[in-house]
């Protein structure tokens, strides 16, 4: 290994650590309570090295918030080897579902905060390429459910968005302790069975 890919190497380390770090913190402390200096003393490096990388706590959000829909975004690319288009769409709702439960506080930070947003619209002819990615691949898969005669007399557009704030919903309630609430110890399961009601919904459209 050249000494130029070491160097390229080791930046991408402690940006890594950067960002367990602050992600660990935002958990913990809350976004509001946590600071540059505290993501810093708890990897032991000094403020400076955490302002070479990032401008500010918004622009660590943001990448955290990139991070998280990346690693959905891998987990969506598996089911392309489905090809029955309607369950694809089963089949990436469970996901999506799954993904929420078992990252609950990454899921925060991709759908609840607004400042990874805040940054994206503090720059010019920026788009916000991971969640359009998104769904882009839910919205292909409508349409090709449409034109398996899935759907008929619905537009793929609304419909996906529809589709999208359902699941979402059932996540946030979930994520907020808002579902624990009304179904007692078991709340994942309410989740679970109210996602499968959706999707027979779905199947007889």
């Amino acid at each position: 290994m050249g000494t130029a890919e070491r160097k390229l190497r080791e930046k991408e380390t402690l940006r890594s650590l950067i960002l367990e770090s602050a992600k660990k913190l935002f958990i913990e402390n809350g976004v509001e309570q946590t600071t540059i200096r505290a993501i810093a003393k708890n990897i032991d490096y000094s403020v400076g090295t955490v302002y070479f990388y990032f401008k500010d706590k918004n622009e660590i959000l943001n990448a955290l918030h990139t991070q998280g829909f990346s690693q959905l975004g891998l987990q969506f690319s598996v089911l392309k080897n489905v090809n029955h288009p309607m369950e694809r769409l089963m089949a990436m709702g469970r996901l999506y579902i799954a993904f929420a439960l078992e990252n609950p506080d990454m899921y925060e930070l991709m759908f609840t905060l607004k400042e990874p947003m805040e940054v994206l619209d503090s720059k010019e002819h920026e788009q916000w390429d991971e969640g359009i990615s998104a769904f882009r691949a839910l919205k292909d898969t409508v349409n090709a459910c449409i034109k398996a005669g899935h759907f008929n007399g619905h537009t793929a557009e609304p419909l996906t968005y529809m589709i999208w704030s359902v699941v979402h919903g059932m996540c946030s309630l979930y994520i907020s302790k808002r579902t624990g609430s009304i179904y007692g110890n078991e709340p994942e399961n309410l989740v679970n069975a109210a996602l499968e009601e959706f999707l027979m919904m779905l199947r007889k459209l």
